[in-house]
């Protein structure tokens, strides 16, 4: 079995953040939840690079949006993916530092979780290509080799 992947959520609205939680609990994700920006920055400063595998946060916050979390978090983790969604659409261009971008209630539930199977599924890098040595029989390997020479 696969260890379950990390995502640390954040929101200012405990409510949004409780449904969003449970969302992706009942997924199989891992979640960290943070109610403001600087919690969650603490929990980005002291983990260690690659063991939280998204960052997911709300754009409006107070003290801090999600846009200036997500630049500080790729500051400390350059290759943390991030998320933000937003109840204003027309918030996109603030969102210029996160990955990807979705607008609150004009996704569904599923294209959000889509979108974060996609995120945590490329932070793992492509796939590894092997050889085509390495997977041929050995005789066609060796015919290779001398039709090469």
């Amino acid at each position: 079995m696969r260890p379950k992947k990390t995502i640390l959520c954040v929101d200012a609205n405990e409510q949004a953040l409780s449904v969003r939680t449970f969302l992706l609990e009942t997924r199989g994700y891992r979640v960290i939840a943070a109610t403001g920006a600087h919690d969650a920055l603490e929990v980005v400063e002291r983990s260690v690079p690659g063991s939280i595998d998204l960052l997911l946060a709300d754009l409006i916050m107070p003290q801090m949006d999600g846009n200036e979390l997500v630049r500080r978090a790729k500051q400390l983790h350059p290759g943390l993916p991030s998320m933000i969604v937003s109840g204003t659409v027309n918030a996109y261009d603030r969102a210029l530092h996160a990955d990807v971008f979705l607008p609150k209630g004009a996704c569904s539930s599923a294209e959000m979780i889509e979108r974060i199977r996609v995120l945590v599924a490329r932070k793992r890098g492509p796939k590894k290509v092997i050889p085509s040595s390495l997977t041929q029989k050995p005789e066609a390997a060796a015919y290779a080799q001398a039709a090469a020479s």
